[in-house]
């Protein structure tokens, strides 16, 4: 029995193998076309520890990742590792492997013809837009405790969403203000070249509203998946995402 997976019930039957040597010739190159589109604008636009992230866990331009040895050096920073599974996720099977620092990594690529879009995550959104960031240890220490809250929280539909809502805001659509400008971290804003160009060039006409990140107003935001976004909140360091987790299962517990 492995380890690491041990401690998911609820999530064993999704988990499975990444057969990276079954990898096509074409599909790394879909990869490396994908991460050549994103760089120039992350390396200017991204956070700090996104851009530390990739390079720590030895994400490569020109090949699919490893899992496996991605995880020979994500483990030994935060004790994550990028868990390989079948599919969607049910809400209890997701929210358990994030307490247990497993992230639910699906392992299938898109096609060459989808380069701008997938409406299901695939393994470029999971590692290239999620994974940099669980090298960071407060934003992992907080996705586990994100994880641990709605595990908790499984028999409450409303409260479930309101904790869907600081996710989207953070681990998805996050942004950080660094050096007195607006950074990206959300794995949404990281992955898609549309959704960062939304926010870069935001001007008084069009793209998101930047509001200062607020507990209380994240919970009671509601958003559309279906398009730009229109409302963003910006942390001033991690510790304050962290801080919300914590703070959200005193409210909601």
């Amino acid at each position: 029995m492995n380890p690491l997976t041990a401690n998911l019930p609820i999530a064993e039957s999704f988990l499975i193998q990444q057969d990276w040597a079954a990898y096509t010739p074409d599909q790394h190159s879909v990869w490396a076309e994908l991460v050549r589109r994103r760089m120039p604008q992350l390396e200017e636009h991204a956070c700090e520890e996104y851009l530390q992230g990739f390079q720590q866990i030895g994400l490569r331009e020109d090949s699919i990742p490893d899992l496996a040895e991605v995880n020979k050096r994500l483990g030994p920073r935060t004790g994550w590792n990028a868990t390989p599974v079948s599919g969607f996720l049910p809400p209890d099977a997701f929210f358990e492997m994030l307490a247990a620092r497993q992230f639910p990594t699906t392992t299938w690529l898109r096609k060459r013809e989808s380069l701008e879009y997938t409406p299901e995550p695939d393994i470029f959104h999971d590692v290239f837009g999620h994974v940099p960031m669980h090298a960071h240890p407060v934003f992992a220490d907080f996705l586990q405790q994100y994880g641990r809250v709605c595990a908790g929280l499984m028999h409450d539909k409303d409260k479930l969403e309101r904790m869907g809502r600081l996710f989207w805001f953070t681990v998805e659509f996050g942004v950080i203000r660094q050096k007195g400008t607006i950074k990206l971290y959300g794995s949404g804003l990281i992955s898609s070249h549309g959704e960062s160009t939304n926010v870069i060039n935001r001007t008084d006409e069009g793209g998101p509203e930047i509001r200062d990140f607020d507990l209380d107003a994240v919970l009671n935001q509601q958003f559309l998946v279906s398009e730009m976004q229109k409302v963003l909140y910006a942390v001033e360091s991690f510790d304050q995402i962290y801080e919300a987790a914590r703070e959200a299962e005193h409210r909601l517990a």
